[in-house]
């Protein structure tokens, strides 16, 4: 697959508006979905070994098992790798504890032995372009965890990365007001989606807003409040309890002081019109909440369950006795 093609097996998206296209796969009589673009990835092609500009099977159960790992648990997760403690993780070390971590994800999990069910893929998934990049051709190199870190962080971004320019269709460096509503709604519940597609199609009647235009920068900032959701929500349900309904200034500010993330008026125009559901000109906030939690959820396992419960149980022991006993 490309590395658009992993971005949307892993991240929730509608086709972009101004594509004109329809969604991917297709009944006899309905059109041809088309084409979806999206620009080259420098970052992936670094673990394109066979330079044929594609993602191999076993290199997208790796990334799908490290996007697993919320931005909070990079160290931890590198502490685990580090079983001997050594500060640096050898090729042993990661294959191994990979292989424990897949097990623990939701899709990792049905490819036993790292070898998938069913199709031709030769060799284990511990063998794939990313550990060369991390371990050298000859396996000998040892990875630290500054570049450890660096790299999930760049990974996050990538995936952003990849996502903005699947609704920048035109490739102009920024999308529609409508397809950045289209992402924040993309991973609603069934039961509640309809309501918020009806919002966001009521966009093209609201002429202030229907020709903003949003940046990358923009789209990046809100995919941070995402990751401080947490925070975020307890101070807009407090301060709800408090003072009442919440004004987009009040929003803006609790996203600048509780999270240090910058919102412009443009996002939280956005914001309030799509999750406005009673139309009564105010946020609906737990379906704001509920609907970026389940995002989160979506890509990033929570604490507690499977890889991030395996994450929190070996951070909160500090027992190197606990992650021995898991690899053993």
């Amino acid at each position: 697959m490309k590395p658009a093609d992993l971005m949307r097996a892993i991240v929730p998206v509608f086709p972009p508006s101004e594509s004109h296209l329809v969604r991917d796969g297709y009944l006899i009589g309905e059109r041809n979905p088309g084409e979806l673009r999206c620009a080259p990835s420098n970052f992936f092609m670094l673990f394109d070994m066979n330079n044929d500009g594609l993602i191999s099977f076993k290199e997208y159960i790796f990334f799908v098992t490290l996007l697993s790992i919320p931005e909070s648990s990079f160290s931890v997760a590198f502490k685990m790798f580090d079983t001997d403690n050594s500060g640096e993780i050898d090729k042993r070390e990661f294959k191994k504890v990979m292989s424990l971590m897949r097990a623990h994800n939701r899709q990792g999990a049905h490819h036993r032995d790292g070898r998938r069910t069913g199709l031709k893929v030769s060799g284990s998934v511990e063998d794939g372009g990313l550990v060369e990049y991390f371990f050298g051709k000859d396996g000998k190199a040892r990875l630290q965890h500054d570049k450890f870190v660096q790299f999930m962080r760049d990974l996050q971004v990538e995936m952003l990365n990849l996502e903005f320019s699947h609704y920048d269709y035109k490739q102009n460096g920024t999308i529609s007001a409508k397809d950045f509503a289209l992402s924040m709604v993309a991973s609603a519940d069934m039961n509640h989606l309809h309501r918020l597609l009806d919002r966001v199609d009521q966009l093209d009647k609201e002429p202030h807003l229907t020709n903003v235009r949003i940046s990358l920068e923009e789209f990046k900032n809100f995919a941070e409040l995402r990751k401080k959701l947490q925070p975020f929500s307890l101070a807009l349900f407090s301060y709800g309890r408090v003072n009442g309904l919440l004004t987009r200034k009040d929003f803006q500010r609790a996203a600048s002081r509780v999270c240090g993330v910058s919102l412009t008026d443009n996002v939280v125009e956005l914001i309030f019109h799509v999750f406005d559901l009673n139309q009564d000109g105010n946020l609906s906030a737990e379906e704001f909440v509920r609907v970026l939690r389940r995002r989160e959820k979506d890509i990033a396992m929570p604490e507690g369950d499977g890889l991030m419960g395996l994450l929190s149980c070996y951070h909160n022991c500090g027992n190197k006795y606990t992650i021995n006993c898991l690899l053993s």
